[in-house]
């Protein structure tokens, strides 16, 4: 199942991430992909906003995983540095995918090969010749992830 948001600003993008991060819920796994600049952590930090967590998110680039205390806890990973599923496992990775928090994994399809099948995937495309707009694609797979795209279609078909 597919859902295709179109934000035309870092703003809009944010909104979107309160409104994912409003529906997650401890286990869930959220795989992004998309360009440098793309709006990866802008993303993460409206889902760490919509789950309430009230610290400054920043990328992990260089030390490759943050993690945000809060009700339930945000596991933040930035895998761009890593050449395969292997890395994540010599960095403890796997213990914090399946420790109860929230899992969001920035340059997720370096490490496809190790994550599990059900999980909500979410590609952020740069429009050419419109520098602010985005094209955000997010594809739920396994029932728990399909319940938070109808959460998002739901929402954005009330306008609240």
């Amino acid at each position: 199942m597919k859902y295709v948001y179109a934000s035309y600003s870092p703003a809009d993008t944010l909104e979107l991430g309160i409104l994912l991060g409003r529906l997650l819920q401890p286990g869930d796994i959220v795989c992004l992909d998309g360009e440098l600049g793309a709006g990866k952590t802008a993303l993460v930090r409206g889902i760490a906003m919509g789950m309430e967590i009230e610290h400054s998110v920043t990328s992990p680039t260089y030390t490759l995983i943050h993690q945000y205390p809060g009700k339930i806890p945000l596991y933040h990973f930035d895998v761009y540095r890593l050449e395969n599923g292997g890395g994540l496992y010599d960095i403890g990775g796997e213990e914090l995918l399946y420790d109860g928090g929230v899992s969001v994994i920035e340059w997720a399809s370096r490490v496809k090969d190790i994550l599990p099948d059900e999980r909500l995937w979410v590609d952020i495309s740069l429009c050419p010749g419109e520098d602010s707009k985005r094209l955000i694609e997010i594809t739920a797979t396994g029932e728990r992830y399909m319940s938070i795209l109808e959460g998002i279609r739901k929402h954005e078909d009330t306008g609240h």
